[in-house]
This record gives structure tokens, sequence and C-alpha cells, in this order.
């Protein structure tokens, strides 16, 4: 008979609370492994989500599912469990600076008890989430509410703490994902780069985690990329010189670098999907992609790669114009006049097979094969092949992209293999404008006078190699009057906490920060600020785990890479 999923949800909590009591990562990674360990031994069928949980999870990276519950609502449970005003709950998280941190001293002191209170497992919680992910239609608000309700009922003021932050995707342990690829490769004795390999083709760690432990290395080495199921996308560092950079892969395929949405697009039996940079499927916004990609490659299970830009006579324009597509729900037929879209496709992942271990010129030499053409509509990325003694192309082809209104030039090694995920420098990226930093906002602070009503300072971090958020500047300029407003709506249902004109939110909104210098400062946590900060645009393409970390402002501080 197979095991009883009963393991106690406070063996989980005690899990969190001992990886919150240590800064240093090696011995996050031996308290986790430690634990993956004994779930595999003792309760194998819970391996996968406690996998994901200890990330605060309930859904693999590559799942389109969410829980949909914002901090309003949160908080409106925890009052109906505890017995206390919705206000009262905002006073505590204001008063405590986290919403886990005010749950568990409103637990403490809760009034009402359930009789015959039965001890949550880590199946309850998690089923119960799922639960949640699960409604929709009328009245699913209140249903989600009873559901966290219930499950709070049965909490004890430690438990209450971490539910609330995982529901809120905010841990705060300081792990993050290779701390945890780490603890699985140490608890079931696997090669780290055989789990980070597996991890990087099913973006699915609980999955990696429960093949691991039945079938090990070579279970792992057997997995691989499917269509249907996003991978994150390679990652490109800067490249201080072309000239360099083009010597040392000894020739360099040159390609236009398009200010889009870059996509990865999926084909399996005949559904197509288009997902972005953070593996959010947008094929309902764009549906003449999806005419485009038909017409162009014929019917076969594939995955292939491409930025989408918006084009009017010829020319791309603002980044902004791409996101109001790719947020609309409704009149996408008369904004498919209004706003009309480009694909350029660089890179084919899966073609009837896996292509990303072969070099990328046998890539793109089968993208070139497999696809025909649409003029202004679905075209390959413009590419030329530079050595060290005709560097002159790249520069040709840059001045070019430049004229014609694109970023710069992608370099490219033409034996590399795809790697998702991953940032080397086996692609690089050669930009006119100046470098920028994404960011994630965690607060703000509000205006004077006209402006009283409107946050108009943000205070912005970026992550530390534990994925804990690290402050690093604040930014007021580069927002025009209807994007501050868009900001300031956006902003308010994540505010946890207000101190005069201050404010603490759930970290959730990404900006595009561009900059003068960096410069050492104790102000901010990271160690590091940034002078005259400007807003270049929300990021509503990627996710907070790809947002910019400490270790690259380090980078480029160290290295002048500064403008």
């Amino acid at each position: 008979m197979p095991p009883e999923n009963n393991m106690k949800y406070q063996k989980l909590v005690e899990l969190y609370e001992a990886m919150d009591s240590t800064t240093k990562r090696l011995e996050k990674t031996a308290i986790l492994s430690e634990f993956l360990k004994m779930v595999g031994e003792k309760d194998p069928e819970n391996l996968p989500e406690v996998t994901l949980l200890s990330l605060g999870r309930i859904f693999p990276t590559w799942s389109e599912e969410e829980l949909g519950i914002g901090s309003k609502l949160l908080m409106k449970a925890i009052s109906l469990v505890v017995g206390v005003s919705p206000e009262e709950v905002e006073d505590q998280i204001r008063e405590s600076g986290d919403i886990g941190y005010a749950s568990q001293e409103l637990f403490q002191r809760k009034v009402q008890s359930t009789l015959f209170m039965r001890p949550l497992t880590i199946d309850k919680v998690y089923q119960n989430l799922v639960k949640i992910a699960d409604i929709t239609g009328g009245r699913s608000q209140y249903k989600k509410l009873e559901i966290l309700r219930e499950l709070l009922s049965s909490a004890t003021p430690h438990e209450a703490k971490y539910i609330t932050r995982t529901v809120l995707e905010e841990l705060r342990v300081g792990v993050g994902e290779g701390t945890l690829k780490d603890a699985i490769a140490r608890a079931f004795n696997i090669p780290k780069e055989v789990v980070e390999r597996a991890q990087m083709l099913t973006n699915d760690l609980g999955l990696v985690a429960k093949v691991a432990r039945e079938e090990g290395a070579s279970g792992l080495r057997r997995l691989t990329l499917k269509p249907g199921k996003p991978v994150k996308p390679m990652l490109a560092q800067l490249s201080t010189d072309y000239q360099i950079s083009i010597r040392d892969m000894g020739y360099a395929l040159c390609e236009t670098k398009y200010d889009g949405i870059r996509v990865q697009i999926h084909r399996i039996n005949d559904e197509i999907n288009i997902f972005t940079r953070r593996l959010e499927n947008i094929s309902p916004a764009l549906p003449e992609i999806t005419e485009y990609i038909k017409k162009a490659i014929k019917p076969a299970e594939f995955i292939v790669e491409g930025e989408i830009i918006v084009t009017k006579e010829g020319k791309p324009i603002s980044f902004q114009y791409i996101l109001q597509r790719v947020r609309r729900k409704y009149d996408i037929e008369r904004l498919r006049e209004e706003i009309p879209l480009t694909l350029y496709l660089f890179d084919v992942l899966y073609y009837q097979k896996p292509t990303l271990d072969e070099p990328l010129k046998d890539r793109r030499r089968l993208l070139e094969e497999i696809v025909d053409i649409i003029p202004g509509k679905l075209e390959l990325s413009k590419q030329v092949k530079a050595t060290p003694q005709t560097s002159d192309k790249a520069l040709q082809l840059f001045n070019e992209s430049i004229e014609e209104g694109h970023e710069g030039v992608m370099l490219k090694d033409p034996n590399a293999p795809y790697t998702p995920g991953l940032r080397g420098k086996k692609m690089l990226k050669w930009k006119a404008t100046p470098e920028t930093l994404d960011l994630v906002v965690v607060g703000g602070t509000y205006g004077t006078g006209k402006r009283a009503h409107l946050i108009g300072s943000f205070r912005l971090a970026l992550q530390d190699e534990n994925k804990k958020l690290k402050t690093l500047a604040h930014v007021a300029t580069g927002l025009d009057d209807k994007t501050l407003q868009e900001l300031n709506d956006m902003s308010e249902p994540l505010i946890t906490l207000k101190v005069g004109r201050k404010v603490e939110m759930v970290p959730s909104i990404i900006m595009e920060v561009a900059f003068s210098e960096i410069v050492k400062s104790p102000e901010y946590e990271s160690g590091y600020s940034l002078r005259f900060p400007v807003v270049k645009r929300i990021r509503t393409d990627i996710s907070i785990d790809d947002i910019d970390t400490v270790e690259r402002v380090e980078s480029i501080y160290q290295n002048m890479e500064i403008l």
C-alpha cells in the first residue's frame, strides 16, 4: 500500500525556520537536503509538492496556474479567523513590516479556537491552495476566501506565518532555485550538473526531485525538452568590445537586436502557444502571430524563439505599444490594425526532436530550412558572419540596425549549444543605448501638493545569491503622468504598510532603469546606489526571478561598465 500523505505541516515550518536561521548558503543546502532525503524515505508521494513549497511555490515555473489572491483578500481571511477587523490586521502588518510576522502575532492572540482541531498536514495545505487556483467564475473570490479561512482556522501561529507568505509567494527564508538544485543533488547523491540540466529542460524542480529519488542520475538524463512546457531563455551578457568578443569566439554570428518582447513559440499537435520570458502564455492576445506561424512553418512539433516588435511604416515603435497588445483581453481585432506586429525568429530549440544541444550554426541552418518568410509579418533575424579579420561586417550591421530603429546587435558563438536560463559569454549584447538594470519595486513615497495622492518616488531592489531582496535606489524620473497613474493603480493592491507618506509593497512591479553611475552607498541594503536613475519602461515580460543581482552590480562597478 502507498504511504499516507500525513506528514505534518509543522515539519515544513521547522524546515523554514531552520533555513531562515542562517545566512550561509552551504548550511541552507545541508538543511534542505536532509529534509528532502527524509521526505523521500518517509513520504515519497509528497516529495514533489514539498520541493515546490520549499521555494514558497505551489506550481512549477512553467505552469499557467496561479492562486489569484491579493493581500486585501488574505487580510480579510486572517481577520475572520482571528476575530478582529481587517483594519486591525492592516495595522499589525504596518507594525510588523511583514504579513507573515503579523499573522503569527495575531494568531497568538486569537480568542476563538476550532474544537477538535486536527493538525495540518503538508498535503492538506498544498491541496487546499491548489483548489483555490482552480476556482473561477461567479463568486470566485468568496469561494477562495472560504477555503483560505478553513485552512487558517486549523493553523498554529507559526504555521499561519508561512501559509500567508506562501499565498503571496513571499517565503523570505533566503532559498532560491540554485540552493534547491544543490540540495536535490546532495539528497539523492547525483552530480550537480545532471540536476542542473534536468531542471533546465523541464522547469519543474518537483519533477526533478521525484525522478532523482526514483530513477537516479540515469532517469534525470532521460528527461528532455517537450513542446508545450516552456523553458527559461538563454541569457546574454554585455560585450565591452565587439572586436575582442568576435576574436574570443573565433568568429561570431551577429544578429540585429530587436527591442520587443522575446517569445518562445510551441506547437504540439494543432495547438500553438506563445510564451514570454517569464513563461506566461500570451497566445490569446496575439492571434495574428499564431496565424503567421501556421503559414510559415509546416505542421510538426516544434519550439522556436524570436522577438515580437510593433512596426509602423516599416519602422519599430515604442515597446510600450507591445505591452498594450499583450495585456489586452478585449477589442483584439481592432488592435491588430492599430498596433501591427512583426515576428523575427532567431532560434529553434525543438523540431520533431530536441535541437538545443546542437551548435547554433546548425540550429540557424535548420531554422532557415523550416521557415517560409512572410515579408513584414514573420521574418528571420538579420544576420551576418564576422571573423576577427572581417569585424567591420559586425560594425556595419550595428550601424544599420541603429539606423533602422533597433537596439543594436547580438554576438553569438556559432558553436554554442542553447543553455536555458543561463547567462554566459556564448551570447553577448552590443547596444547603442546605456546598459540598464531590471529592478523590483518594494516601496515608495507619496508626493506633495497636487501629487499628494500619488506615489511619486519608488524604492527599488535587486536580489542577492540567496534570492533575498536588497534595496538599491529610489527612482522618480522617467514617468509621464499617464504611466505614473497606471503605476499607482498597479501599486495600490500591493501595499502592505503605510507610515506617513512612505509605503511598503509586495514585490511585483518590475522596472527597467537606466543610470549615470553606480556608487557605493551605506544608505541601501545592497551597499550600492544609482546616480540619476531613470525609468526606461515597466517590464511585464519577466518575473521577479529574472531581476538583476547584487553580483551583477558589483561586476559593473568593478569593471567600470557604467554609463
